[in-house]
């Protein structure tokens, strides 16, 4: 086999032709080539689409892998324009040899076998149009020429592109399905050589004043994108800085759309900015998408590139995106960018008139700084602005009922605690909603309870429905099955022992409102017992069968038949066991109670109003039996470890009791919360007297089965 003269290696394959119209006939045969030069005749008159060409495979082939030699022979076979003296490879020679035998273009040619002399072959090549051969296009619809482009930027690759361009000079400016013309493939790979050759080749055709460098260089594809914007996709500032070498202004495109800066800084390509603006002597773009603009880019991806921005055009601060959101409106939103020198600091200092532009939904930035709980940057804004505070937006809303809409309890207690912005604790929005009233009708205690503690809210405001907080304390409170545990429960208590008022309406009437607006259907309600029953009834079950085994399976066993009282429990008579037993019978009785009660709730001959009460009285004994159970458990370990281990059966007793506090984990946490306000407005003796006959009426609704197990066992004790 002959070795071509190009370094490149060849591929020893081709693929096959694809097959992209049903109309188009592969021609396999003499008989098929007049049927393909008939096929046109036979279409009626009507317009119809140009067919896509497949590209012949050898060309693929020749193109992908940079054999100008291939590539060449493939186009002038036949002709007088091949070189007598240039190798060629004989294993191409074989293929096109073996892929001409059996198509037209080979009619009346006899093959030469691999054996005969390769200037022979080149004398019986069949003659082909090398402009039918480049109309062929791939699937994604590149030619030749962008193949070439793509695949390497070597000797043999330069010479093939300078081949093609010498054939069909149009193809330099074909665009693919993608809209991509070879300098883009050129430039995505990062053939920087490939990317200089085409440009020479447009400016080989300048002529009567056209620049067809420049031409190229502004060309863009489907998504608004010239050759420079792959570029800095891949980040290459060399061919950056040719593209900008060859054309200053071509950092301007698109007209509407992504710039290349923007794309940069998204990128956080600092370099490429800096090449950018340096070679573009300031006529460069800085548009983005959505109405974007540099800067709204830059502050979301570092300090330098924003510093760099506001010095080249401050004006971009002002500019707002298609939500009307300006580049401090971003910033707005970062965390921690209060500290001097931070994005946010740098775009309020280059234009502090920002913090009075709105967006589209009325939000002014420190609006936007409020609803992600930014304290520090909330901060910031008043001491440049105070007035800002009481900037209102389309709802009528300041950056407080932002942040109590949005449950940031960060901003509200700062509110609260800062004498100079109880002016607007009490505003009103476009509704008449106070945060107050915001803070309610989301259900948060603790955002309440801040709200709360200081006196300069006012309790008794009425918004434009006429509705005080105590009203919509009250709707927010469910129909039916709740637990008196709930935030809106408590809510609502601490209004009625403040004195709040209801607003100005009859008391009937707004019962009818209130059930009107919260009405349960009778099914809702029933299917909220039958689901709350099949939970609650695994656990009691659970609980009644490990105390039933743990009643005859005591601990310390049972004495032997021959023994006195024999069969009978080896530690009875102490203390610690009347109390395990009493706790387990307890425990075993309470639970069993539950599961009858959780029976006959979900009962559907039952009426609704008597099956909600068993469940009611299942579920207090459900959680009761479990007091009873956590004590069974710390008495029977306390019985066998004591006389051997007497600090670890403490420790147990000690720890068991933590099962029935994480059981009121929301009833302590809530009455902690709400401590605080109360002090606050009906001083401190009322406040101890409330929480502690609560906690005190709670305790013993919990905690008395512990009390009679531990007086009972005395009693027995002390009796017998």
């Amino acid at each position: 086999m002959l070795s071509s003269s190009s370094a490149e290696e060849r591929p020893s394959y081709f693929m096959p032709p694809n097959v992209v119209d049903a109309k188009l006939t592969v021609a396999a045969g003499v008989g098929d080539c007049q049927g393909l030069k008939d096929l046109p005749g036979k279409e009626d008159s009507r317009a119809k689409p140009v067919p896509v060409v497949t590209m012949n495979p050898l060309l693929l082939s020749s193109s992908c892998s940079g054999s100008w030699q291939d590539l060449e022979l493939l186009l002038n076979s036949g002709s007088s324009q091949l070189h007598p003296s240039v190798r060629y490879n004989q294993e191409f020679l074989d293929l096109l040899m073996a892929y001409s035998s059996d198509s037209c273009i080979s009619k009346g040619v006899s093959t030469p076998k691999a054996s005969d002399d390769v200037e022979a072959s080149l004398n019986q090549l069949p003659s082909v149009s090398a402009l039918s051969l480049l109309e062929g296009v791939t699937i994604e619809g590149g030619t030749a020429l962008h193949m070439v482009a793509t695949y390497g930027d070597s000797d043999g690759f330069l010479r093939s592109a300078h081949i093609i361009h010498s054939k069909e000079k149009h193809l330099l400016f074909v665009r693919n399905k993608n809209g991509d013309t070879p300098l883009h493939c050129a430039t995505r790979a990062g053939l920087s050589r490939m990317v200089s050759h085409l440009i020479s080749l447009a400016k080989d055709e300048d002529n009567a004043g056209v620049n067809r460098a420049k031409e190229l260089l502004e060309m863009e594809n489907k998504l608004q994108e010239t050759a420079l914007h792959q570029a800095v996709r891949i980040g290459n500032n060399d061919i950056v800085k040719l593209l900008m070498e060859e054309n200053s202004e071509l950092a301007s495109f698109p007209k509407h759309g992504t710039s290349a800066l923007y794309l940069a800084i998204l990128l956080e390509e600092d370099i490429i900015v800096e090449t950018l603006y340096n070679a573009s002597h300031m006529k460069l773009s800085y548009s983005g998408p959505n109405g974007q603009n540099g800067l709204h880019a830059a502050v979301l991806r570092g300090t330098d590139l924003t510093k760099n921005l506001l010095e080249w055009n401050n004006d971009l601060t002002t500019q707002r995106d298609e939500n009307g959101s300006t580049p401090l409106h971003f910033a707005a939103s970062l965390v921690r960018q209060s500290q001097r020198g931070s994005v946010c600091w740098q775009v309020l200092e280059a234009n502090p008139a920002a913090l009075y532009q709105s967006d589209n939904k009325g939000l002014f930035p420190i609006h936007v700084a409020a609803s992600v709980g930014e304290r520090r940057t909330i901060i910031m804004f008043l001491k440049k602005s105070p007035s800002s505070a009481g900037l209102q937006g389309t709802m009528g809303r300041t950056f407080l009922h932002v942040a109590a809409e949005k449950k940031q309890v960060k901003i509200v207690s700062f509110v609260c605690r800062n004498q100079s912005l109880s002016w607007i604790l009490n505003m009103q929005d476009s509704d008449g909603n106070t945060a107050l009233h915001l803070a309610i009708q989301g259900g948060s205690l603790l955002m309440f309870c801040t709200l709360l503690g200081n006196l300069q809210i006012h309790l008794n405001l009425s918004n434009k429905k006429g509705q005080t907080p105590l009203d919509i304390s009250r709707y927010k409170i469910p129909l039916g099955l709740f637990d008196d545990q709930n935030s809106e429960t408590k809510i609502h208590f601490a209004l009625e022992v403040f004195n709040a008022r209801s607003g100005n309406f009859r008391r009937d009437h707004f019962e009818e409102d209130y059930n009107h607006q919260l009405k349960h259907t009778q099914r809702e309600e029933l299917k909220k017992v039958k689901e709350s029953t099949q939970t609650l009834c695994i656990g009691a079950v659970l609980i009644a069968t490990v105390t039933f085994g743990a009643t005859f399976a005591l601990p310390g066993g049972y004495r032997a038949d021959e023994h006195t009282n024999g069969g009978t429990p080896t530690l009875a008579g102490r203390y610690a066991f009347d109390a395990f037993i009493i706790a387990s019978t307890l425990s075993f009785i309470l639970s069993a109670m539950a599961i009858i009660g959780l029976m006959y709730s979900g009962y559907s001959i039952l009426n609704p109003h008597s099956r909600r009460i068993y469940f009611f009285v299942a579920w207090y004994f459900a959680t009761t039996s479990v007091t009873c159970f956590t004590a069974a458990f710390a008495l029977g370990l306390y019985m066998v470890l004591a006389p051997v281990a007497h600090k670890s059966a403490v420790a147990i007793c000690v720890i068991s009791p933590l099962v029935i506090l994480f059981n009121k984990t929301e009833f302590w946490l809530k009455w902690a919360l709400l401590a605080r306000p109360l002090c606050t407005r009906i001083g401190l003796i009322r406040t101890l007297v409330l929480v502690t006959t609560r906690i005190i009426f709670n305790m013993l609704m919990e905690f008395w089965p512990i009390i009679f197990i531990f007086v009972w066992a005395a009693y027995t004790r002390n009796q017998f």
